[in-house]
């Protein structure tokens, strides 16, 4: 059938110089993609994917899970310990500290009264790294830990900031990270895509939305894009088969379609009909892969206990921690989970100890977990949200009521595993948790290091796309954390 629609199309068509290329381009790429795929559902193996543009170096990280703290966690909380701030406490914020510095317009304009931590520290382990109470279990793993405490960015609101935390701009439309990783380095896991998504299913309703360009493929072919899993019966849509359609049937149907989206593809050099053929033989292979991975009934007792007693609800954070290291398991190169809700604007004290409550267990588990089955070495977990929140309170700096503004100029990661130095802490802010004091981390500095540490050089790799050629760091420039690495 396809031979005589390919004689039928040709004989209509006028042979041009596009039609040729494209025709190259179709033997070349898509052709070679459907004999291996239709290849591998006749023998029934999985081989690993060819890197697509492959690392300039050694890598330290195979994988990466990137827990997304969506929202702004309040560093001054959590991480910076500011003790000095209850001598301030209701004082206004000198303006030498503040230097005219953006606010938004839920606090310019509005006298700037120094609100003292609400929680209380602790220094943890041989590292001595200072950690709240409300966050013991990663306290406990402080050894483990690389926190960098002079991350700063250059967007104030949620949005363009994720936005830029997760793809180098901060406007929709480029690639996020994990695209970008799958594009480059592929998965070493042919039944799974290289990019994962898993959305903690919370309690109550959080208002704060997550975008799917945070993780989307931007101007990179769509088959990049992340795979976001649901947490419900079917955590992809549209993966279960009809009612009486038999495998064997459902295989003929896909390889008479691949068939025909072949001749197209061979006619147009169209790069999205390749990734339509890819896109269908994934869903095939994952028909089988996805209930196997979301079913955890083969986990012992022992896994729930260390993630703790949300750990059995599906679509929880803590499932999805899970979720996660059972991804890792699989060689997934890029996972990703968000975790809303941390914009914590006003009653800052009874919503950031829940959402503490939500993560710290499970966030501390993951990276015992991965240490316990020799996986952590070469995965690399990175914590984070895309700012920070500001040392003046916002309402009433003394009232239970009170919260905190967004604060892009400082703010806290942490990271751990994948060639990072473990029981470190890197970068200092001033006395404020205002402004960065030693050694400040961009947004696009943690890209070039990430991408470092999985084998590639960020000045290196790019995408050519309407004339120009694009990179994740961008044209600003980009530094290499190398005192981070271990």
């Amino acid at each position: 059938m396809s031979n005589a629609l390919e004689r039928t199309n040709e004989s209509s068509q006028d042979v041009t110089r596009r039609y040729l290329l494209g025709r190259g381009a179709g033997v070349g790429l898509g052709a070679m993609a459907l004999s291996v795929l239709n290849g591998e559902a006749c023998n029934g193996q999985v081989a690993a994917t060819d890197k697509l543009v492959g690392t300039h170096f050694a890598p330290k990280a195979k994988r990466v899970i990137f827990l997304t703290q969506s929202g702004g966690p309040s560093q001054i909380e959590l991480y910076d310990q500011k003790s000095g701030l209850a001598r301030m406490a209701g004082k206004e914020l000198p303006a030498s500290v503040r230097n005219g510095q953006r606010l938004t317009a839920m606090t310019a304009g509005k006298k700037q009264l120094v609100m003292p931590a609400h929680s209380t520290f602790r220094r943890h382990g041989e590292s001595g790294a200072t950690v709240s109470d409300w966050l013991p279990h990663i306290g406990a793993i402080a050894d483990e830990l690389c926190f960098v405490k002079s991350m700063t960015t250059d967007q104030i609101n949620h949005a363009p900031a994720m936005t830029r935390f997760l793809t180098g701009h901060h406007l929709p439309g480029r690639p996020s990270i994990g695209s970008w990783f799958s594009y480059g380095l592929g998965s070493s896991n042919r039944d799974l895509p290289e990019f994962l998504v898993l959305l903690s299913k919370m309690k109550r309703g959080s208002d704060q939305p997550l975008y799917d360009h945070y993780w989307g493929s931007g101007f990179l072919p769509s088959v990049y894009q992340g795979v976001k899993l649901r947490s419900a019966k079917d955590p992809v849509l549209y993966l279960r088969d009809p009612k009486g359609l038999p495998r064997h049937l459902r295989r003929k149907m896909l390889d008479g379609l691949g068939s025909l989206n072949q001749v197209r593809h061979e006619q147009t050099g169209d790069p999205e009909i390749e990734t339509r053929i890819k896109q269908y033989e994934m869903a095939y292979r994952m028909q089988a892969s996805v209930p196997e991975l979301t079913d955890v009934s083969d986990e012992p007792e022992s896994t729930f206990e260390l993630y703790g007693p949300d750990s059995r609800r599906p679509g929880s954070y803590a499932a999805n921690c899970i979720l996660a290291r059972r991804l890792a398991e699989r060689g997934v190169r890029f996972t990703q989970l968000f975790h809303p809700d941390w914009d914590h604007h006003s009653r800052l004290r009874s919503w950031c100890t829940a959402r503490c409550r939500d993560t710290d267990q499970a966030s501390a588990a993951l990276v015992l977990d991965l240490k316990q089955r020799g996986l952590l070495e070469d995965t690399l977990v990175i914590w984070g949200g895309e700012f920070g929140r500001g040392v003046a309170g916002q309402g009433k700096w003394n009232s239970p009521e009170g919260g905190r503004d967004h604060h892009p100029r400082c703010y806290t990661i942490w990271m751990a595993g994948g060639g990072v130095k473990s029981g470190t802490t890197y970068g200092a802010t001033d006395d404020f948790s205002y402004n960065v004091a030693e050694n400040p981390v961009h947004v696009r500095d943690l890209h070039a290091t990430v991408m470092h540490l999985m084998g590639i050089n960020h000045e290196q790799f790019s995408y050519r796309f309407q004339g120009l050629d694009f990179r994740l760091t961008g044209v600003e420039g980009a530094r290499v954390v190398h005192d981070i690495l271990a």
